[in-house]
């Protein structure tokens, strides 16, 4: 049941987008935003504090909820646990904000594909050029395949419902405290390492499907060779693997606040381009594919057992 409702929310989110109005998230924001305001302090203990207040009420609810389905109906149950991982997953999103900077690439519309990219990385993109924007842009993709879908749905199959809940809120309390800035150094040092150890598994999967349905032996040697260089212990297997497996070179210096960073490179081949980001779009949508199969199969053997 819970493969079947993996496929339901994969569905629901192809056909529907992410809600344009009251989505969860929005109101667990200000509720993250209210939480700050009332127990900021630059202390680590702080930021644990937050953390719980912000997420376990939150994904003990989830498991209520499901508990009670559960005891009312099976197939309540699985209609539940397929809305609550359609609002926790972004797959569709990844091409509404990808395609716009491919599409403007390929007319030529430099500044369009500026701004279309600037809505998906936190980097400078004023000063790059169409070459570093569809960097960034495959980047992205690559990367939100695993926080956006793939971390999403392994949660979903290890804790169902309550997982997926737990792993959301999680991921989108280090994207709003989890910075290495004088503010959140230390207050956001739980919500970042938190969020390392939820994607540590995931994060392989998810390059190795990228490895295993693109280029696969250049993937798995820059898996190898490049990931250990990237500072994130998660996006550095995911972006390498993704760059190997599209035959495509990623990463290098990049803008952030006025200054130029130097990166890793990462991937091999030709430089970045609209196509890049096209093929990077397909890259992840086969693996989504590939994880319902295997979700699929997986329920069918156990049933037959």
């Amino acid at each position: 049941m819970a493969a079947l409702a993996a496929l339901a929310a994969v569905l629901l989110d192809a056909w529907l987008g992410e809600p344009r109005r009251g989505h969860p998230l929005v109101a667990f924001g200000r509720l993250v935003k209210a939480i700050e305001a009332r127990l900021y302090a630059d202390r680590r203990g702080r930021g644990v504090l937050a953390w719980a207040l912000a997420v376990l009420p939150i994904t003990l609810l989830a498991a209520g909820a499901m508990w009670a389905a559960r005891d009312a109906s099976p197939l309540l149950a699985a209609a539940l646990s397929a809305g609550v991982l359609y609002l926790a997953i972004g797959h569709q999103s990844l091409h509404e904000h990808a395609r716009p900077v491919a599409d403007a690439l390929d007319a030529g519309r430099l500044d369009d594909a500026r701004a279309a990219v600037g809505r998906m990385v936190s980097r400078d993109t004023a000063a790059l050029d169409a070459s570093q924007v569809a960097a960034a842009a495959t980047e992205s993709v690559l990367e939100n395949g695993n926080d956006a879908v793939f971390a999403a749905l392994f949660w979903f199959a290890l804790l169902g419902a309550p997982g997926a809940v737990l792993y959301r809120l999680a991921n989108t309390l280090d994207a709003m405290w989890g910075y290495r800035t004088p503010r959140y150094k230390r207050f956001g040092w739980a919500a970042a390492r938190i969020d390392d150890v939820l994607n540590w598994v995931p994060a392989r999967l998810t390059a190795a499907s990228y490895a295993l349905l693109g280029q696969t032996a250049r993937a798995w040697r820059c898996w190898r060779s490049q990931a250990p260089l990237w500072d994130s212990p998660n996006a550095g297997p995911v972006m390498a693997a993704g760059a190997g497996a599209l035959g495509t070179r990623l990463g290098g210096a990049a803008p952030y606040h006025g200054v130029w960073e130097d990166r890793p490179v990462l991937g091999e081949g030709d430089a970045a381009s609209a196509a890049s980001v096209r093929r990077a779009l397909s890259l992840v949508r086969r693996s989504v594919a590939l994880w319902i199969s295997v979700g699929l199969v997986i329920a069918a053997f156990r049933e037959l057992a």
